[in-house]
């Protein structure tokens, strides 16, 4: 008979500790921001969306190796020594990097591709908006060659090697000639 009291007290008590809260909050002023016009500021150190400086890129791929999903995706083609540029940080770029996709519906947003980066041209920025009706529209395109002077540098380069290699070939007899 005791036990079914208690289980009424139970049962009364349970809702007003939960009402408490109710009760303490309902003539407090309201904390609620309207979105698109009012906006929290975000931490210095947030992690959003990865973005490329491709005048930076060296083609390294380090970022692309250190990816623990592999949303990074990097190809590049080999330069030719009278062609090698330099970025503004002044390290030399001996490929160029005919692709350099990024796909954000693979990215876990940890941020460990950004510091192997040599150059520093990978980095996450503060954009958080970038919503898209499907996962396709999430992988974003950062090469600026195109597959039409992507193949000329490509067969550039090819000629270069071959050229290099016959040069190689014509040394080697020479060589041994002079050895005997």
């Amino acid at each position: 008979m005791l036990q079914y009291f208690v289980n009424i007290w139970d049962s009364v008590k349970t809702p007003l500790i939960g009402m408490r809260l109710t009760w303490r909050r309902l003539f407090t002023p309201a904390v609620t921001l309207q979105y698109p016009e009012e906006r929290w500021e975000l931490p210095p150190n947030s992690r959003m969306q990865l973005f490329v400086n491709m005048d930076d890129c060296i083609g390294c791929a380090q970022c692309e190796r250190v990816c623990p999903v592999q949303c990074i995706t990097i190809d590049t083609i080999k330069a030719v020594p009278d062609e090698v540029e330099e970025t503004t940080t002044g390290h030399k770029k001996r490929l160029h990097v005919a692709k350099f996709d990024i796909d954000m519906a693979k990215c876990c947003y940890c941020d460990l591709c950004t510091f192997p980066c040599p150059t520093e041209c990978i980095y996450m920025t503060p954009s958080f908006e970038d919503a898209a009706p499907d996962r396709f529209g999430l992988l974003y395109h950062f090469a600026q060659i195109t597959p039409e002077k992507a193949a000329a540098l490509s067969a550039k380069a090819r000629t270069f090697d071959e050229a290099a290699e016959a040069r190689k070939a014509a040394a080697q007899p020479a060589k041994a000639a002079a050895a005997d």
